[in-house]
């Protein structure tokens, strides 16, 4: 197994909200892929004393351990073992009913032997490389079929949307939205490698349409993350006033991120791996 990670801040005057790891077992056989994109709060109260890198260190460092450790239970199960673990850490002292608690995105990747399990919840994504090089994304696209006008401001998703029926998840503070992930499972020798991407790396699809997600993954082959993350910067230096257009069967999505996507850099996460 080969595995590579990058994790860059999207401003290195602020802390970085993205976590990242690669777990395998002391059998090595098989291994876990974990991703989180800790989501930034509105300026003022959030009900919490913690930051949010507190949060998806505190969470990322729990999926990490279950998902190693724990082979009978599923993903879904570990994630939500994992928010009540998280969730009891502060409980004493924050307001976790708040709506802007803590909270994250969430891709976890497990493999045995035999097959390759996957969770995905919110706008992060896994892409899945078969034996014959063609890529599947594996995305929760909630956030794409929301009403227009849900994602104008934060203030409005938090009122409507934010972890309610109808609109998206998160990982906060409740357990049960883990059986609201995108969930699967697929033969091993059907994967060849895979990747996991936090969406500010994957803006060089959906924000800028620079390739569709067999070209994202052949530059993570090539170039690594660390080559992806640094082809995001240059795009984004290039729009400086934000107004880069998509193309093809990713302009619709392109527009919803647009649309919800205030930073011209954002926190950038890629994890690599060729089983």
């Amino acid at each position: 197994m080969h595995t590579e990670i990058s994790c860059v801040p999207g401003d290195p005057e602020r802390p970085n909200e993205d976590w990242a790891s690669v777990a395998v077992p002391a059998s090595g056989r098989g291994g876990a892929v974990i991703v989180l994109d800790g989501v930034t709060p509105l300026e003022g109260d959030v009900g919490c004393v913690h930051p949010v890198p507190w949060f998806t260190a505190r969470l990322g460092g729990t999926l990490t351990e279950l998902s190693a450790s724990r082979a009978d239970l599923t993903l879904t199960d570990i994630l939500a073992e994992a928010i009540r673990r998280t969730a009891d850490a502060h409980r004493a002292t924050c307001d976790l009913s708040h709506v802007r608690t803590p909270q994250a995105t969430v891709v976890l990747a497990r493999w045995d032997t035999a097959s390759l399990e996957h969770l995905v919840l919110s706008d992060s994504v896994l892409l899945l490389e078969s034996a014959d090089g063609s890529v599947r994304a594996v995305r929760d696209d909630r956030l794409d079929r929301l009403p227009p006008g849900a994602l104008a401001t934060q203030a409005i998703a938090d009122a409507t949307v934010r972890n309610r029926e109808g609109g998206f998840f998160t990982a906060a503070a409740d357990p049960s939205v883990a059986a609201r992930a995108v969930t699967g499972r697929t033969p091993l020798r059907e994967v060849r490698a895979l990747a996991a991407l936090t969406d500010g790396a994957t803006r060089w699809t959906e924000r800028f349409a620079a390739g569709d997600w067999a070209d994202c993954f052949g530059v993570l082959r090539k170039e690594g993350p660390r080559g992806l993350i640094a082809l995001v910067r240059a795009l984004e230096t290039a729009d400086a006033e934000g107004t880069a257009g998509a193309a093809g069967a990713v302009e619709a999505v392109a527009r919803t991120r647009l649309r919800r996507r205030g930073k011209r850099h954002d926190d950038a996460t890629a994890v690599y791996v060729e089983l």
